[in-house]
């Protein structure tokens, strides 16, 4: 008899095929790559926000101090969902 692990990643591999493909060495490059872009892309938004966050705190506009810390969220959430369906691209390629 199969465990319960089993018969669910027996499932798991029905609905979804491509999940057990191996990647080959170019994709897992591909990835690494993307990842460096999108970390640098990030870094350069937060740089740019942290910068405008600090002159509206030193201005005393606090309510436009907390816009820009959800503008900051909002960016990184942005790019790492980018990051992530390119790469979901790259691996179902």
């Amino acid at each position: 008899m199969k465990s319960a692990y089993e018969l669910a990643m027996e499932r798991l591999n029905k609905s979804d095929p491509t999940s057990g493909k191996k990647l080959t060495p170019e994709k897992k490059a591909r990835l690494a790559e993307i990842d460096t872009i999108y970390k640098g892309k990030i870094a350069e938004r937060e740089i740019f926000l942290k910068k405008q966050l600090e002159e509206t705190l030193a201005d005393g506009k606090y309510d436009e101090a907390e816009k820009v810390r959800a503008q900051i969220a909002a960016e990184r959430s942005r790019l790492e969902e980018e990051r992530e369906e390119e790469k979901e691209r790259v691996r179902r390629e």
